[in-house]
């Protein structure tokens, strides 16, 4: 939604601006323009990247208009259905989640998390570190070798699309200027022709290098910072699992594991202790306590 707002309040200052000097809103209207720069911009970045790429710079575009799925409540579900699973994995042993983790889609846990069964990522990564698990014989050093790993991977993938992006904001520049030394021998042509005809040509040229810089810097750069943001927000995601993972694996008890992980939530949208027992647990004895006086 502020990526939309944002947007907005860079094109509309710039238009404001031109209009408060007096400015002729229909000569920046060149739709000429606007197809040699966006069609070439398109085309290179269709030439440079796989299709797998394309798919996750619309993807993650589509995300950057929406609110960050990684808020503090998200944090919390997360935190209580670890600790429901953990407390089962501690009360029936490693085997009794066996089909959990291999059918994550038809567990009886999970599947009141849809959140987390959609987001295939963190479905493999919490699931894949399970099996491992119960298949025995791997140090928690190893699983946290592995986990780390799978998070590396997983952020080169998320990586790619916004270098492609951010390939195509550092051309767009460069793509107004061929705009505009197109429309210069466009105008060298029309030479000794009315006065008018000559400088509207000119000014059809300025305008594909105003384009160019405008979409750099004023669109397709930031989008590509707040893709770059998201990536690092599904990262950080990843490692307050790491966290939980690893220090239940090391034989601490699921809330001890909790603890761990919730110290590893960025701060803004880290939930306080009280906050993730009453997720986990319900009212905490105190307030039990006091309600029952």
């Amino acid at each position: 939604m502020f990526a939309i707002i944002g947007i907005v309040v860079v094109l509309g200052a710039i238009v404001s601006g031109y209009l408060m000097e007096k400015g002729n809103l229909l000569v920046l209207v060149q739709p000429a323009e606007l197809i040699i720069i966006g069609g070439a911009a398109l085309g290179t970045l269709l030439v440079a990247n796989p299709t797998h790429i394309l798919k996750g710079i619309l993807g993650q575009i589509t995300g950057v208009l929406k609110p960050s799925a990684f808020g503090k409540k998200r944090y919390l579900d997360t935190l209580k259905m670890m600790y429901e699973f953990l407390n089962k994995v501690r009360k029936e042993g490693l085997l009794s989640v066996e089909m959990d983790v291999e059918k994550p889609k038809e567990s009886t846990i999970f599947k009141k998390y849809p959140d987390f069964l959609k987001d295939h990522h963190l479905r493999d990564f919490v699931c894949d570190t399970l099996r491992m698990a119960i298949t025995g014989g791997v140090e928690p050093f190893d699983m946290d070798q592995m986990m780390e790993l799978d998070m590396e991977v997983s952020h080169h993938e998320a990586m790619a699309p916004i270098a492609a992006l951010s390939t195509v904001a550092d051309a767009l520049p460069g793509l107004g200027i061929v705009a505009a030394v197109l429309g210069v021998v466009i105008t060298m042509g029309a030479i000794g022709g009315p006065p008018e005809e000559v400088g509207h040509k000119v000014a059809a040229a300025l305008v594909g290098t105003f384009l160019g810089i405008l979409m750099c810097y004023g669109v397709v750069g930031p989008l590509a910072a707040n893709m770059t943001k998201g990536a690092d927000s599904h990262n950080e995601f990843l490692h307050v699992l790491r966290v939980l993972l690893l220090a239940f694996l090391k034989g601490n008890a699921p809330m001890i594991a909790l603890e761990m992980a919730r110290r590893a939530i960025p701060a803004h949208v880290r939930p306080d202790f009280n906050e993730m027992e009453k997720a986990c647990k319900g009212a905490p004895a105190s307030e039990a306590a006091a309600a029952a006086a």
